[in-house]
């Protein structure tokens, strides 16, 4: 199946460039830019960029996977404070004169 349109990656390359990455380094975190170096290529657009990483996910060579491959905890989904702690802005902190 076709990934990326763009430069005509397919699923199979990205599971093939996986396993070369994973022979090659048992320790190294891969990742879509990685995968795109190894096969001489670079992103163009990023349109496929959630079915890479879906791809990517489901390879079981992955290993360690990096942050954005892996799965948001039902917590993270349900935050809208974007990590910043309660208080963060001046007018809720009180006025120090």
């Amino acid at each position: 199946m076709i990934v990326c349109h763009c430069t005509q990656i397919s699923d199979h390359e990205i599971k093939a460039a996986i396993d070369w990455m994973r022979t090659a380094d048992p320790e190294t975190i891969i990742t879509p830019g990685k995968i795109y170096h190894a096969l001489g290529k670079r992103a163009d657009c990023g349109g496929c960029m959630p079915l890479f990483l879906d791809t990517m996910r489901h390879c079981d060579n992955l290993g360690v996977a990096p942050p954005i491959l892996r799965a948001k905890t039902d917590i993270a989904k349900d935050t809208h404070h974007e990590g910043r702690r309660k208080g963060h802005r001046l007018s809720q902190r009180g006025a120090a004169v």
